[in-house]
């Protein structure tokens, strides 16, 4: 089996070398200039660059030149390696006719008005919501829904060019200042609340496997005005871990997820307690979540994810045992360029980051209350220790 891999961002390594594993052909598309990245190049059977000149991947140059490796290579499978790849693959997946979501299917994984639509029709709870379109229906809905509100683009990842709105004035002139962007943007209720992320796996529209994390703190909040990122298991069987459970199952039947791995997003909110739908994709949470993931259960989402896409027809995926710890993460932006955080030295300490003006680390402990008595010393030291703050883009960046 070929595996053609897409990435406009470093990352997917696991993923790779899990394929070549299973006894794939592996491919990969990157930019230009990723190719000074680490790669596993011993795992790969070739590399194809996006010139730099064609920083956006411009879609029609890409699938004529996909067209052109698949009369030498039979491609089985394309796999995005990222968020921002869903679309890329899926166009191809339709052009070449190969095994996968397609257009369609995508958006309710990209579009996050097309996957709040999608999951209010199957009954699940989602914050108020338009699309930035008609201006009489915008109107109506900032006189029907209490400020603030949140503005956001309807196929960005992460919490990039997200704009909390306080009154109507500030609105206007948003929409004024996107022009013709407007209709690529949505306009929501910001519900103040507890922030989980569900990470799954899943096979034959099935849930086989997934743990419930709650963030620290909001991530569009550290996002914007920087700080510490962290999240951390739940205890498993409480009724907050089933009921989100329960939800996410919901979430990837009205979706369609067929087979892979998905990270979703709820909130619990302040007001009510209830439980709404915030966002979904099919792939492996970002910010080394499937790293900490990996610490409490002895799963890696990346290598999971491989071993189904490299299924060979008639075969089965089967999930490995399951171990049942706790794991935690934080995460910031550093002054320095190679951070030390040898002094963090607890014996719960099982990861810790290696990035130029980055600073994490990973805990775990069978005991959740361990977990979080780390993370809420290692956070407060971290503020003090290495922290800094930069301003989120309103575009991504590579």
């Amino acid at each position: 089996m070929t595996v053609l891999c897409i990435a406009c961002y470093f990352k997917g390594n696991e993923f790779i070398r899990a394929c070549k594993q299973q006894g794939c052909r592996v491919l990969l598309i990157t930019s230009q200039h990723l190719a000074d990245e680490p790669w596993p190049r011993d795992h790969l059977d070739a590399i194809h660059y996006v010139p730099e000149e064609d920083e956006d991947w411009d879609l029609d140059n890409l699938i004529k030149g996909v067209s052109y490796l698949a009369r030498t290579e039979a491609i089985d499978r394309i796999v995005p390696l990222d968020d921002y790849d869903l679309e890329k693959a899926a166009a191809l997946r339709e052009h070449l006719r190969v095994p996968g979501m397609g257009d369609t299917r995508v958006r309710y994984f990209r579009d996050k008005l097309a996957m709040r639509q999608q999951a209010q029709e199957a009954g699940i709870a989602v914050p108020a919501f338009v699309p930035v379109v008609n201006h009489e229906v915008l109107h109506a809905f900032t006189q029907q829904v209490p400020a603030p509100w949140v503005l956001k683009p309807r196929s960005a990842a992460s919490a990039v060019g997200i704009k909390k709105i306080r009154e109507a004035a500030q609105l206007w002139q948003l929409v004024e200042e996107l022009g013709d962007e407007q209709s690529f943007y949505l306009l929501e209720r910001f519900v103040p609340g507890d922030i989980y992320h569900v990470d799954s796996i899943v096979y034959d529209r099935q849930v086989l496997f997934a743990r419930v994390h709650r963030y620290a703190d909001p991530p569009m909040a550290v996002a914007h005005e920087g700080g510490v990122f962290a999240t951390h298991s739940i205890e498993y069987g409480t009724d907050e871990e089933q009921a989100l459970q329960h939800i996410n199952r919901e979430v990837i039947r009205a979706m369609g997820l067929l087979h892979g791995v998905s990270h979703t997003e709820f909130i619990q909110a302040h007001e009510d307690g209830r439980l709404y739908f915030l966002e979904t994709s099919a792939r492996v949470g970002g910010a080394n979540i499937a790293e900490m993931l990996e610490a409490s259960s002895g799963l890696n989402l990346w290598r999971e994810w491989a071993k189904i896409e490299a299924l060979p027809p008639g075969a089965a995926y089967t999930l490995p045992a399951v171990r049942d710890d706790h794991s935690g993460i934080l995460l910031s932006l550093a002054r320095q360029f190679h951070p030390d955080t040898s002094a963090y030295d607890d014996p719960e300490v099982v990861w810790r980051m290696e990035k130029d003006y980055h600073a994490g680390l990973i805990v775990a402990s069978p005991s959740l209350d361990r977990v979080k008595e780390l993370l809420a010393s290692y956070t407060e030291r971290f503020y003090h220790d290495f922290v800094a703050v930069q301003p989120l883009p309103d575009k991504p960046t590579s």
